[in-house]
């Protein structure tokens, strides 16, 4: 399931029985079983694996994610995997182990600062637009639906070109990509945020604070946000891996982080086409394996928070669930029992 898929899916967290609170992931880990802890497990090594790599790059990687040489002395170029190189080196004479470390820091940056603008643009955006609807309501959801109706990689690079503005450097190279990500994920965080909010803006809770004389900002995040944005979690993680595969795209087209200022698996995808026809096939396998294995880490992570935190899922296990076999529901785990059809359900007496 992808992020957009979910826009219509209801997901609340959890209900923890009172006196009975702990460590809300631990929480979480103690709901699955079985496959689903298992795809759990894996997506969050997959996922520590990445960021680790990410932080520590400058113990890990050997070499710089631009040297070409050390010691004054020049790599060879389009080396193959060897004790020095682990990954062998490209056409430009870079080690690939390096390069694909690198890789990982930036993707890092890119993914957390996109993330962060969608939430802090997206979500304000999506509680006025619910919560004062009119002409307001009418003109963001205009706008909202014709920036996510453009195709998620072109809307990515015009952005990126008008940020850019054709210089790339380090810090600018990594912001110009998370700007134009941001610009994809902002309409799915204000869809989800302001249906949830047309929703709830007329509870019995809304109207108490209303009468009480409760200004509109606060009602908006003291009494509202809490109880619209239970599925954000769910959405941040698939959009994490969305993300990589945009900036892999954008870099891939060339329109990403020049190669000196940052190493990005997306570009050293597109140089390792002309090696393929050559039997050179290291330059492109491994900064590919690293993109799979992100974005099966953050998926599997995102796919297994939403079949514990949807509510329509977990009725789903536990329908399906074997008679005498224990039922997890709302973190409590109870035995299921045999059912005899000759019992009334209701009034607890045979039926003739």
């Amino acid at each position: 399931m992808t992020a957009p898929e979910l826009l219509n899916e209801p997901v609340v967290a959890p209900v923890v029985p009172p006196g009975r609170r702990g460590i809300p992931g631990l929480r979480l880990f103690t709901m699955t079983a079985g496959l689903q802890r298992a795809t759990l497990i894996l997506g969050l090594a997959l996922v520590a694996v990445f960021v680790l790599a990410a932080i520590f790059a400058p113990l890990i990687a050997p070499y710089g994610f631009a040297q070409s040489a050390s010691d004054g002395v020049d790599f060879v170029r389009q080396q193959a995997p060897s004790a020095d190189h682990w990954f062998g080196t490209s056409v430009r004479g870079e080690d690939v182990f390096s390069r694909v470390i690198w890789g990982a820091r930036t993707a890092l940056f890119v993914i957390v600062i996109s993330l962060v603008l969608s939430l802090f643009i997206g979500v304000p955006l999506g509680l006025l637009s619910g919560y004062l609807g009119r002409w307001f309501d009418r003109v963001l959801v205009l706008f909202m639906d014709a920036m996510y109706a453009f195709p998620t990689l072109l809307l990515a690079i015009v952005v990126s070109i008008v940020v850019a503005g054709g210089r790339s450097t380090s810090l600018g190279g990594v912001l110009s990509a998370a700007v134009a990500i941001t610009a994809v994920f902002v309409p799915q965080y204000f869809r989800v945020v302001r249906n949830a909010t047309v929703s709830v803006k007329n509870e019995p809770y809304v109207d108490a604070a209303r009468v009480t004389g409760a200004s509109t900002a606060r009602i908006l995040f003291r009494h509202i946000f809490a109880n619209v944005t239970q599925s954000l979690p769910v959405i941040v993680t698939l959009n994490g891996s969305e993300a990589i595969l945009t900036l892999a795209g954008l870099g891939f087209l060339g329109f990403g982080i020049e190669p000196t200022q940052a190493a990005e698996w997306g570009y050293d995808l597109n140089k390792a086409l002309s090696d393929v026809s050559n039997g050179i096939w290291w330059t492109g396998i491994f900064p590919g394996f690293a993109i799979v294995l992100v974005v099966l880490g953050m998926t599997l992570v995102g796919e297994s928070l939403n079949e514990v935190l949807n509510p329509v899922l977990r009725t789903r296990r536990a329908v399906s669930a074997a008679p005498g076999d224990a039922i997890t529901v709302a973190g409590v785990e109870t035995a299921g029992a045999e059912v005899d059809p000759t019992k009334d359900s209701t009034a607890g007496k045979e039926t003739s």
